[in-house]
């Protein structure tokens, strides 16, 4: 397999590292030289990408590229919410997380910086505005002409958010729930992934998109939020998240692409719980105490921040379990005693 990233961030270092434990030629794109010499340290060969064009070089290894994975996020495009309305809750709620409260001494860690909400539902692993044009930077380069820039491809992978689905006030969604995003970045998403869509059909090669949800793993999680003294414990009633660990994406991308799937996949955890469960439960752990509650209508919080709790959801990963994935860390519990026994919360 040649597989071409673009957009190798979090995420994308992880597929990264997925592909290569198989064999595989990977290489990611960034957006700046440091950025590329960064990947390169890790063994994935860098180009840099801005979305302006493509170089010689990049254009002579998607030549060569048999599997191609878009992680970049489409910036702002005008467009109407779908007209769909939300489903039905399906199914039952899943157990919720326990939260015991501990009782030992806080750690000295300093704050630093902000962070959305942990488990929030915008799924993608955000690349920040490229300049110069709008929606899709890659699509809008290869449109109509991916065979011709890609003749050896056998599979795209693309990676957008379950907040494609919008708010379901806590019920149940599937592959199968129509859209109905509340937030203009989750309705970009929609329109990206029906026009990757239609350029895979022509192209004729199986498109994959796997919809993300609150992405967290080694370096970014609640033990680093309370490390640094980042981490807030929201509390609003009846609000749910899900999440995934960064190696489950990765496993889910490698698991899609080795079959030459195409559909639409929920890529999330098994358990939606409240997401001040995941900061206590994370605290108990370190042994320290966690933040105090803050009520989600008096606490101050940045319009971005207040945006995630207005969408509220369960979403189901049945579908691609029945295809035969087997997640590594299916519930948040888990996932936070192996980063915390084997001391790799930090990254």
């Amino acid at each position: 397999m040649r597989v071409m990233i673009f957009g190798c961030g979090y995420s994308g270092q992880a597929i990264a590292a997925a592909f290569k434990a198989e064999g595989a030629r990977v290489s990611g794109t960034a957006r700046t030289a440091e950025k590329v010499a960064e990947l390169e340290a890790l063994g994935i060969n860098g180009f840099v990408f801005d979305g302006s064009g493509f170089s010689a070089e990049l254009r002579a290894e998607l030549k060569e590229a048999t599997h191609l994975v878009q992680s970049i996020p489409p910036t702002k495009v005008k467009s109407e919410p779908p007209p769909h309305p939300a489903s039905a809750p399906l199914g039952h709620p899943l157990p919720e997380g326990r939260g015991e409260t501990a009782t030992a001494r806080p750690l000295p860690f300093s704050p630093a910086g902000r962070r959305w909400p942990e488990g929030s539902d915008e799924g993608g692993d955000p690349q920040g505005p490229i300049p110069p044009t709008e929606g899709d930077p890659l699509l809008k380069l290869v449109r109509g002409r991916l065979k011709e820039f890609c003749p050896r491809l056998e599979w795209i992978g693309y990676l957008s958010t379950v907040g494609v689905y919008g708010d379901h006030g806590g019920g149940w969604v599937t592959e199968e729930t129509p859209g109905s995003p509340i937030q203009g970045r989750s309705i970009e998403r929609v329109d990206t992934e029906e026009a990757w869509a239609a350029e895979s059909e022509a192209a004729g090669v199986p498109l994959a998109s796997l919809r993300l949800s609150g992405i967290y793993g080694p370096g970014r999680n609640a033990f680093v939020n309370l490390a640094r003294g980042t981490a807030r414990r929201i509390i609003k009633q009846g609000q749910v998240f899900n999440r995934i660990r960064v190696e489950d994406i990765a496993g889910a991308t490698l698991f899609l692409a080795k079959g030459k799937m195409g559909g639409i996949y929920n890529v999330t955890d098994d358990e939606p719980g409240p997401p001040q469960d995941v900061i206590v439960e994370a605290a108990r752990l370190m042994g320290v105490v966690p933040p105090p509650e803050q009520d989600f209508e008096t606490a101050e919080m940045t319009p971005m921040a207040r945006s995630f709790y207005g969408a509220n959801k369960r979403v189901s990963n049945a579908k691609i379990r029945t295809a035969g994935y087997q997640f590594r860390f299916p519930n948040y519990r888990m996932s936070l005693a192996e980063m915390w026994s084997t001391d790799r919360w930090r990254g």
